[in-house]
């Protein structure tokens, strides 16, 4: 029987740019669960924030849900997508209307628990 070793976080509608919180998930891709949550409380960006409690999220679903233990959690996918655009006019002079678009983006993070898996290689801890 194989058990499942992965859990996962959704931060759906999060007001960010796509494009700049990829910039974030890729720096903790593959990286273990202690060593990204360092990594975001150092970065300087603003997209930190919201990862950081995703990551959190998925942590604790793990050690509640499937009783995994955090020393053991690896990022095994994360993953940024585009959400919908919020489109707004602002007004400005002589009665124009200059556009204001307002992204949006849903993050996905999977955690992994390594001890449950036998083909992971421990030397790239």
């Amino acid at each position: 029987m194989k058990r499942n070793t992965q859990v996962y976080a959704l931060g759906q509608r999060i007001s960010m740019s796509a494009h700049k919180a990829r910039k974030v998930v890729d720096q903790i891709r593959g990286r273990s669960y202690e060593e990204t949550l360092m990594i975001l409380e150092l970065m300087p960006y603003r997209a930190c924030y919201p990862i950081f409690k995703l990551v959190y999220s998925a942590a604790a679903n793990a050690s509640h849900n499937r009783d995994f233990k955090k020393g053991n959690l690896i990022i095994s996918k994360a993953e940024v997508n585009e959400g919908t655009t919020v489109k707004k006019l602002k007004p400005r002079a002589r009665g124009r209307g200059y556009p204001i678009k307002r992204p949006s983006c849903h993050i996905t993070i999977v955690l992994k628990d390594i001890s449950l898996t036998e083909e992971y290689d421990y030397r790239y801890l």
